[in-house]
């Protein structure tokens, strides 16, 4: 890209996958009062899947603003088991009860991303993977969150496929991009598209 992409997240896997995929990217994570917003979006009868789209706007706008003839990205991930979403555990405790809500079951994760070009969105996507857990002993989770508790404390439902929380998983039915927090190939194909990048 002549024009380094702006990725509006605070992510390292994100930029590192970008870098990888050869994308040029300056990163300006977005501060945003994420739980106001889904509150407020919750209140209102927001699906999982519009809440991620909308999180993800929020943040490349408020970035685009700063920046009007940058393209920026913005990102966000949910994670949604039977219609409940489940956010970032605020402590050790919250990481349990989630594990243990999702041990046996299916939950989705929904990676959400958003381009702003020009003052306007221009590209979107919300990219889905079906996880099914395996049944954890409450002395596993215990160990597991107390084990990982540094590194999860920053992630949704408490897991990341990447490190051990891969142990986890009986089955995980997606893209393994949209696992790690952005639909890499659709925005790829987008930027080629758009002739910001070379094929």
């Amino acid at each position: 890209m002549a024009i380094p992409l702006i990725l509006a997240s605070a992510s390292e896997i994100r930029a590192q996958l970008l870098q990888n995929a050869g994308v040029d990217i300056d990163v300006q994570p977005a501060r945003i009062d994420e739980d106001t917003i889904r509150a407020s979006l919750e209140a209102e009868g927001a699906t999982p899947r519009d809440l991620a789209d909308a999180l993800a706007e929020f943040k490349a706008r408020k970035i685009a603003e700063k920046n009007p003839a940058r393209t920026v990205l913005g990102c966000d991930q949910v994670a949604e088991l039977g219609g409940v979403v489940l956010a970032k555990p605020r402590d050790r405790d919250e990481a349990k009860a989630q594990l243990a809500q999702m041990s046996g079951q299916t939950h989705r994760l929904l990676s959400a991303a958003v381009l702003y070009h020009d003052g306007k969105a221009v590209w979107r996507h919300v990219g889905v993977v079906r996880m099914r857990m395996r049944d954890l002993s409450p002395d596993y989770i215990d160990s597991y969150v107390t084990r990982n508790w540094d590194s999860i404390r920053h992630a949704v439902g408490a897991y990341k496929l990447e490190e051990e929380g891969v142990r986890l998983f009986a089955k995980v039915d997606g893209d393994y991009f949209n696992v790690l927090g952005l639909p890499l190939t659709e925005l790829l194909s987008y930027l080629i598209l758009r002739g910001d990048l070379d094929i």
